[in-house]
Formats: C-alpha cells, sequence, structure tokens
C-alpha cells in the first residue's frame, strides 16, 4: 500500500516538522512493516510553469517528426515573449496547456535544463511529459496537455503536487484495514496520541423502496451489498489534477472520471467498489453461485469459464461480474465513445475466502481481491457509496438519485470475553486494566467490566478473534521494544528421542561416506509416478492433494523422497557438476483410509492428550524415509591410481551403512520395483518382532526412466524406510569388545551356479562358523566358463576368526572353516575351488 505524507495529513494533524521518516518510524514500532518511503520531486527545481501552445513548426529532414514551438509562459522567463522550444511529441496542438520547463530548471534525477541548440533550432527549455517528471503511470506516454482553466505562467511543482513522501507499506494478511488512507491513518493517530478525522464519518441516507432492485441469492457470500444511483452525468467531465495526483502516487492509473473516483475511494476508505453504466444493465442486479461452465468476459477482455463455487454478480441477462474481483465487459462505463450519462454504484461485502479462492481459480488477482480476502468493513459500504455519489455529483454535475438500496444479512458483533491481566500474563509485563482498556479503545474497541473484560470488536478488524489477539494489539501499542529480554527457564528434559538420534546419526553417517544433504520441498506432480513405472495400483500412487498447492504442477505430497532428489541431481548435472552424491532425509505422505476433520485446538492452555491424539488421526500417515542418489566417479582418478565410477553396489552400501547406525541386521537379496533397474536392483528387508518386512530398495535405475526423467547414465538410487528401520533396532549400538588376541584368517573360494546370490552364500558360511567369525568380506567373483563349467561362478571370502579369551590354534580356525564351507554346499550347493 503506497500512502502519499500529504494524503495522510488530511485525517491526522500531523506537525509540520514531521517527514516521511519519522512517520514511518512511528509506524513500524505500533508493527506496519514500512519498506520504504520514496521522495517524489527530489531535487527538483523550478521554475516549472504552466504554459499555452501558440504556434507549431513542422521541422523537415529527420529521421523522426520534430516540432518547433513558440509557447506563452506568462512573465516566468522574465521578458513575457513567447518560449520557443524543441518537441517530438505530436500529442498535443496549438491552443494547449502544456507543463513547461525553463533553463535554470533541474527535474528529478540531476537533469539540468539549459537553452541548447539542436535540429537546427534553439530550444529555450522544454515541454515535459509525465515520465519526466516522475509522475509515474497516466496511460498517455506523452507530453502532459493540462485542462484549459489554469492560468498561463502558474507554478506547475504546487499545481502537480509534484514534491511530496511516500510510504510503502508491506501489508500483511491480518492486516488488511491497513489497505486504505484510513487504516494507516488510524495506526498513525495511535502512534502520535493525535485524534483522527475518520473520512468514513459521513451523513448517510437510510434505505428506501425506491433504490436500484437488488436480489442477494446468497447471505453467506455477500452478507452486505448497498446501490446508489446517480444521473445526469456530464460525458465530457474528466478527472480533476488532484484525484488524478492521488491516484499516480499510490500506484494506480488513472482511466476516466466514474472509474478514477471509485478507485479513490477504495483507497481512502478501503471498500472495493463498481460502477455499472445504468444503461447497459438489464433488470434488477443479483448475487449468486455461478452454475458450472457459465461463461462471462471481464474487464481485461478475457472470457471466463466460471466454477460453481465462484460468486457472481447478475442481471436478467446472467453473470455481469465477478464478485470481489472484476466487473464484466458488458455493463462497463465505456471511457472512449463517452455515452456514460447514468451510473449504478455498488459497495458490497463479500465472504474472504471465497473472493480469495475465486481470484486464485481464475488467476486474477485484483485490487479489489486483494482488499476483500484480507477483511473489509462491512459497515463503511454504505459510506464508501456515499462518498462516491458526492464526487460524482461535484466532479461530473450529476445529480444523486433520492433511492437508497441496502441488503444486509443479519449478523451480530463479536465479543471477546478476557481477564484484564491477560496482556500482563503473555507479556511478562504489568501494564494494569488502565493501560489494558485504552489501548484497546484506541483500535476501536468497546470494552466493559473490571476484572472480566467484554470487548466487542470493532467492524474493520476481523481479525481480531482470541484472547491472544487482544493481547498482542496492547503489546505492539505499547512498544514491542519495550519489552524485557528475559530468558526463558525451560524445565529440564529427557534429550532427543530414540527416532530423532537416528535421524542424526543416519546424516553424520551418510556426510561421512561422501554424500551431500540436499532438502527439497514435498511437493510433486503425480505425472511423475508414471515416470518411474510404477504400477497402476501402487500404494505410492494414492498421494494427498493440497487445497492451495504452491503450484498447479505440483499440487500433491510426496510419497518417496526421489522425485526431488532426481531433480536436484539433473539441475547440478546440468551445471556442470557431474561426479554427484547426494542424500536427503525428511517425511513422506500417505493419505489414511478413513478422513477425519481436524479439531481446532485452543490457544490459552496447552491440548490436552486426547485433542492432540484426535488432531493426529486427522493428518496424513507421515513415517520418515532416508534417500541417496549417485552419478558419476566415486572415486576420482589421480596420482594414486584409477579412479571408480558409482554404480549399484554403493547404493546397496548407503543402505547398509543406515542399518549400521540403527544396530540392524539388514536383509539384501535380488528385487525388482519401480524405476530401478529390474537386473541390478536389492530389495532392502528387516526383521520386525518375527517378522520380515520390506524396507526400500537399491541399485541402479532404468534407462527408460533415466532417459524420460532426463537424467546420466548408470544413475543409481537407494530409498528405505527410516522408521521401520528403527523399529527393528535393538537400540543404540553398542561399540564392540576389542580382543587382546591375535586374528586367525581362512580364505575360501566357492563355486556354485550363476543364479546364487552372494548374500545366500555369506549368510549360510557366517552360520556354519559359529561364534568364533568376527568378520566376513566378499574380496573377489570369477566367472570363467572354460575353468568353472557354463553357468557357474566362484565366490572368493576372507573369514576371519577370533576368541575372546585365548589365541586360536590352526586347527581350530581350520574346523570353522570347515563347517562355514559344509553348511554352504548343504544350502547353496557350494563346491570348495581347486
Amino acid at each position: 500500500m503506497r500512502v502519499p505524507l500529504s494524503w495522510l495529513r488530511e485525517y491526522v494533524d500531523l506537525p509540520a516538522t514531521e517527514t516521511g521518516r519519522d512517520v514511518q518510524a512511528k509506524l513500524i514500532s505500533v508493527g506496519l512493516e514500512v519498506e520504504t518511503v520514496e521522495q517524489l520531486g527530489d531535487g527538483l527545481k523550478g521554475p516549472l510553469v504552466v504554459g499555452k501552445v501558440l504556434t507549431i513548426e513542422e521541422l523537415e529532414g529527420f529521421k523522426k517528426p520534430i516540432r518547433f514551438c513558440t509557447v506563452d509562459v506568462g512573465q516566468a522567463n522574465g521578458t513575457g515573449e513567447p518560449q520557443e522550444i524543441v518537441c517530438g511529441a505530436r500529442n498535443f496542438a496549438v491552443g494547449d496547456k502544456v507543463v513547461v520547463v525553463l533553463p535554470g530548471a533541474v527535474l528529478p534525477g540531476d537533469f539540468a535544463i539549459a537553452a541548447r541548440k539542436t535540429y537546427g533550432k534553439t530550444s529555450h527549455g522544454m515541454i515535459c511529459s509525465g515520465d519526466e517528471l516522475g509522475m509515474g503511470d497516466d496511460g498517455s506516454h506523452g507530453i502532459i496537455v493540462l485542462p484549459p482553466e489554469h492560468e498561463v505562467g502558474t507554478d506547475a511543482i504546487e499545481l502537480l503536487q509534484l514534491v511530496d513522501e511516500v510510504l510503502d507499506i508491506a501489508v500483511t494478511p491480518d492486516r488488511g484495514y491497513a489497505l486504505s488512507i484510513r487504516g494507516v491513518a488510524r495506526e498513525t493517530a495511535i502512534a502520535y496520541g493525535l485524534p483522527l478525522s475518520d473520512p468514513a464519518l459521513l451523513d448517510v441516507p437510510g434505505p428506501n423502496a425506491f433504490g436500484y432492485p437488488v436480489r442477494v441469492a446468497d447471505p453467506m457470500g455477500c452478507d452486505r451489498f448497498t446501490a446508489r444511483t446517480v444521473t445526469g452525468l456530464d460525458p465530457e467531465a474528466r478527472s480533476p489534477l488532484w484525484l488524478t495526483r492521488r491516484l499516480q502516487k499510490a500506484g494506480m492509473r488513472p482511466i476516466s472520471l466514474a472509474v478514477d473516483i471509485t478507485n479513490y475511494v477504495m483507497l481512502e476508505l478501503g471498500q472495493p467498489l463498481h460502477a455499472y453504466d445504468r444503461s447497459r444493465v438489464q433488470g434488477p442486479i443479483g448475487v449468486r453461485r455461478a452454475e458450472q461452465g457459465e461463461k462471462l468476459v471481464t474487464l481485461d477482455g478475457v472470457t471466463r469459464t466460471l466454477d460453481a463455487e465462484d460468486l457472481v454478480i447478475t442481471d436478467d441477462r446472467g453473470p455481469i461480474g465477478l464478485a470481489g474481483v472484476m466487473g464484466g465487459a458488458n455493463t462497463e462505463i465505456d471511457d472512449t465513445e463517452n455515452t456514460t450519462t447514468e451510473v449504478v454504484v455498488e459497495a458490497a461485502h463479500f465472504d474472504a475466502l471465497s473472493i480469495s479462492r475465486t481470484a486464485r481459480r481464475h488467476k486474477l488477482a485484483s485490487e479489489a481481491s486483494k482488499r476483500f480476502e484480507r477483511g473489509v468493513d462491512p459497515r463503511a459500504a454504505s459510506a464508501a457509496a456515499q462518498r462516491t455519489v458526492d464526487l460524482l455529483v461535484l466532479l461530473a454535475g450529476g445529480t444523486a438519485d433520492a433511492g437508497v438500496t441496502e441488503v444486509i444479512a443479519p449478523s451480530a458483533p463479536h465479543t471477546i470475553t478476557i481477564p484484564a491481566d491477560h496482556p500482563d500474563k503473555v507479556a511478562g509485563v504489568d501494564y494494569g486494566r488502565e493501560t489494558v482498556v485504552r489501548r484497546l479503545q484506541q483500535v476501536g474497541c468497546d470494552v466493559y467490566g473490571q476484572d472480566e473484560l467484554i470487548v466487542t470488536v470493532p467492524s474493520w478488524r476481523p481479525d481480531l478473534t482470541d484472547p491472544n489477539d487482544l493481547a498482542e494489539e496492547v503489546i505492539r501499542l505499547e512498544g514491542y521494544e519495550n519489552l524485557p529480554s528475559t530468558l526463558p527457564k525451560p524445565p529440564a528434559g529427557r534429550g532427543l528421542t530414540d527416532r530423532q538420534r537416528l535421524h542424526r546419526r543416519v546424516g553424520r553417517a551418510l556426510a561421512g561416506a561422501g554424500y551431500v544433504e540436499a532438502p527439497n520441498y514435498p511437493f510433486v506432480g503425480e505425472h511423475v509416478f508414471d515416470q518411474f513405472g510404477l504400477a497402476a495400483d501402487d500404494p505410492n500412487r494414492k498421494v494427498v492433494k493440497l487445497v492451495n498447492p504452491l503450484s498447479d504442477e505440483e499440487p500433491a505430497l510426496r510419497t518417496t523422497l526421489l522425485p526431488g532428489l532426481l531433480g536436484a541431481l539433473r539441475r547440478n548435472d546440468g551445471r556442470g557438476s557431474h561426479d554427484l552424491a547426494l542424500f536427503e532425509t525428511g517425511l513422506v505422505f500417505h493419505p489414511r483410509e478413513e478422513l477425519k476433520i481436524a479439531v481446532r485446538l485452543p490457544v490459552d492452555r496447552r491440548p490436552t492428550d486426547e485433542e492432540i491424539a484426535s488432531l493426529t488421526e486427522a493428518l496424513p500417515l507421515q513415517p520418515r524415509h532416508a534417500a541417496v542418489v549417485l552419478t558419476g566417479a566415486r572415486e576420482q582418478a589421480g596420482w594414486w591410481g584409477k579412479g571408480r565410477p558409482s554404480d549399484w553396489a554403493d547404493a546397496v552400501e548407503s543402505a547398509r551403512v543406515l542399518a549400521r547406525e540403527a544396530g540392524t541386521e539388514l536383509i539384501v537379496r535380488g528385487g525388482q520395483y519401480g524405476p530401478w533397474h529390474p537386473g541390478r536392483c536389492a530389495e532392502l528387508a528387516v526383521v520386525v518382532e518375527g517378522v520380515e518386512q520390506v524396507i526400500g530398495y537399491a541399485g541402479e535405475l532404468h534407462p527408460g526412466v533415466l532417459k524420460t526423467l532426463g537424467l546420466p547414465a548408470r544413475t543409481s538410487a537407494m530409498e528405505l524406510d527410516l522408521d521401520v528401520l528403527e523399529s527393528a533396532s535393538s537400540g543404540v549400538p553398542k561399540g564392540p569388545k576389542i580382543s587382546t588376541f591375535p586374528v586367525a584368517t581362512q580364505d575360501v573360494a566357492l563355486v556354485v551356479d550363476a543364479s546364487v546370490p552372494h548374500t545366500d552364500v555369506e549368510a549360510a558360511l557366517r552360520q556354519g562358523a559359529g561364534e568364533l567369525l568376527e568378520s566376513i568380506r566378499l574380496f573377489d567373483v570369477y566367472d570363467n566358463a572354460a575353468q568353472l563349467g557354463e553357468g557357474k561362478k566362484s565366490l572368493a571370502y576372507a573369514l576371519r576368526f577370533r576368541a575372546a579369551d585365548r589365541t586360536l590354534t590352526v586347527d581350530e580356525a581350520s574346523a570353522a572353516r570347515d563347517a562355514a564351507v559344509s553348511l554352504a554346499a548343504e544350502r547353496v550347493g557350494a563346491v570348495l575351488r581347486g
């Protein structure tokens, strides 16, 4: 919201010495976010005067049209003689009043004006456009042509209000009243302790039976509708300079008198209005929900297909406007043909949620919707309509029709009961009842009671709904900077939960293994499941969809971490980083079978365990997953030797890293799922309470998936469920007991069928070797058909044996090895090689 300081002074009698910076500091102290103070006309120096064009000579022989003009500037040039000026603009004619800057003046941007020779003539000054004077967008993009009533030689700096200060306020969603000069003036008056001249305090006639007929079919969507009619308007009337300049300073473009007046009143009072050409409205004005598929051409010329939830303004033909967002083209005031002589003024109050959803649905944010969705004062509608009527009568020579239409849905003011010392308890400061009552009354509340206050909230503050909201008002007006800096005294806690500890250990372990954490947004589009090749009945296809997604392309919450991680890998690879190892731990979301409505938790006390449990049951299931993706080199080449590219085995190893951190035995076997290569995919499982559960997959991704997603060849990935991994854990891993006795190493090479997984062979060796086995490691795989036979492979293992209480003999180590080989032969048909 852009607020000119000169306009603000009309409603608050600020000291003449107060600058925009001073007002900015005061408003910030009461909680408004004033981002900047723009100095309009900074560095501007006259003479800048009104001139009258006497003659125009068209200069020939140049690449662009050039005109040599003589302009009467009165005595401003000291001689009274016509001023000779060269100008390239063509939107003015002989007899027009223009703005002339004379030699010696300085325009914004430190642009000094002097007589200079150009195009074969000497130009003594310049005829100015709005851009050159820093006036903003007036829609003409040419020379300023003034109304004929302004006298030659008049100071244009004062006439055009070129010197001013404009406060740019970032209005938060809960302070919709600050999207008006009235609302900002109220805050300014409170900050300075000065009285407010409320522009909404007008004499408004009561409703009668002679007003324009209005029918509201949806009182929940529109609880107040005021209609006023003005006839006999001068279609040639134009907006005066003071009106257009205020609109420009506030960041709006002047259009036509009727539209400018409605915009002006909206900026002044915060109430959006709409003016209809009465001759183009057929029958009564109605308010209802749209029929699915109805069409409406809005003022921007776009044909819009309406939704059944859209609130629309209608006449006998159907929709003539999108309520609270934008009017329709079929009833607009035509500023090109100047035929409008009768206007129906609409000032209505619409449901904030409905307007917000409509504006979002149609991607049509407007000044009106921005205010309605933040909350508009419903009781300002009649005053805004009266103010609009008064300005139309004053500036366009119209006559206010005696008829006044007001359709109002019954409602009661919102009342809050609050202990008088509640703000004291919230802030930790002893304000006292008198201060609390005074501050609440300053924001417009009616306050009754002693120890227990009954507070009636003003109509322009729909954000005040709870006792804590009122406490916040007292605290902000007393000054956040006056709150003492007191360190909280938290009770002694139990430290991190087991889940939190595992989460941290997992992150540290993956970082230590060379992975870089890459957190991603938890949003996905359902098309990604097709790209991953998931089956139609795959549980991961069942998603939780957001009502108000940040992007229409990603309206759902993720059920897997891989889309975000693979997107990060693709972006980094495209920017030149080809050796990548990324990881993420985070929540995924699965819908519950039974949909429940979440309860609204209290804010004045801690929720009960039952309330928290009820809220939890309404939320989707949110298990924590861990995932990694790899591509490029896993080990770099250098003077130390050859490098090594990452492959499926690295992805599987990352899962083993997590299992070790959880103190869980991980079952790894061949598998096939979704985006993974069917021949290079490992299924990951754990045993929970005697039941084996699959917790994820690891391996190389399918070439088709890589091509579809634009990823590098041989990209690998792993994802598993950390929560299930934790449930299979025996607790925090304990450090091993280190034996002081030497180790006995025995190597074995076993020939097995090529289809036998290494994990099955290892499991048999581990079990057969018994408790003396300290570790087992596969160090060689050999598959020469000429030596081993067709369909055979050789797996070589290093077995380390150690006893805790003695040095093992060769016979003991050999016996343990033979027992391991014997069990492997029994289970998987292994034969000791050679």
